[in-house]
């Protein structure tokens, strides 16, 4: 597929969400709608965000047992979200009762599930504080193999592990890829960052981009910017 741009709309304003998804819905291909935007506004927000035209993937990282997880995510795709996360790390029963249910919801598999791999916000120091005796990019790819196997449609990944991704589960598994900033933004509390078209060349299918775009003079023409460096 041909990379897309998703803007990430991470705030609490509900004005400012909606005033920027209307900016925004010609210049992206997708608008992503975090957990901040929704446990201050809820599911009527993702509801009119959807109604604006772009692909909305709707980022709130379900990880619960099995039931309670697989009844959140047949919520979200109800709502009328494009595309839901779930933790890969939430295992496999986990994983498999999302994809069941959201399959439930929407049978025709226009609703993608995908896994969370490792936050980009977390580097190799910070996995070993928390017991995990494995590289990042180690873990990235074990996930994403096992969320495969679990029926997800594909996985959210630092660029830097796109590569071995799409080598090891194909040309057919999404890679949805944040910390995401081009060369004149700034890399603020992501640590694992590439740029636009790095990400493209390493095997990104999808972009999320957030404040790069939306703290711009002229947000507009930063997402074409980044549009152009992702389709040169």
């Amino acid at each position: 597929m041909t990379a897309q741009l998703c803007v990430a709309l991470d705030g609490s304003d509900r004005n400012w969400i909606l005033a920027t998804a209307q900016q925004l819905r010609s210049h992206t291909d997708w608008i992503k709608i975090g957990l901040e935007a929704f446990t201050a506004h809820g599911p009527d927000l993702v509801r009119e965000v959807c109604s604006l035209g772009p692909s909305v993937f709707l980022d709130l990282k379900l990880h619960d047992i099995p039931n309670t997880t697989a009844r959140a995510a047949a919520n979200c795709a109800r709502l009328g979200a494009h595309m839901i996360n779930v933790h890969a790390g939430g295992g496999r029963s986990m994983m498999e009762a999302a994809v069941a249910a959201v399959r439930e919801v929407d049978s025709t598999r226009q609703t993608k599930v995908i896994a969370v791999t490792v936050l980009t916000s977390l580097d190799g120091a910070a996995l070993t504080e928390m017991g995990i005796d494995h590289t990042s990019d180690s873990l990235v790819v074990r996930w994403a193999q096992m969320a495969q196997r679990c029926g997800i449609d594909g996985v959210v990944a630092s660029a830097r592990e796109a590569a071995n991704i799409r080598r090891i589960c194909g040309p057919d598994f999404l890679i949805v890829t944040p910390g995401i900033r081009p060369s004149w933004a700034a890399g603020d509390d992501q640590r694992r960052i590439v740029t636009p078209a790095d990400a493209v060349s390493s095997g990104s299918d999808i972009l999320v981009i957030g404040r790069p775009i939306t703290t711009a003079d002229d947000p507009q023409a930063a997402a074409d910017d980044i549009l152009a460096e992702m389709r040169p």
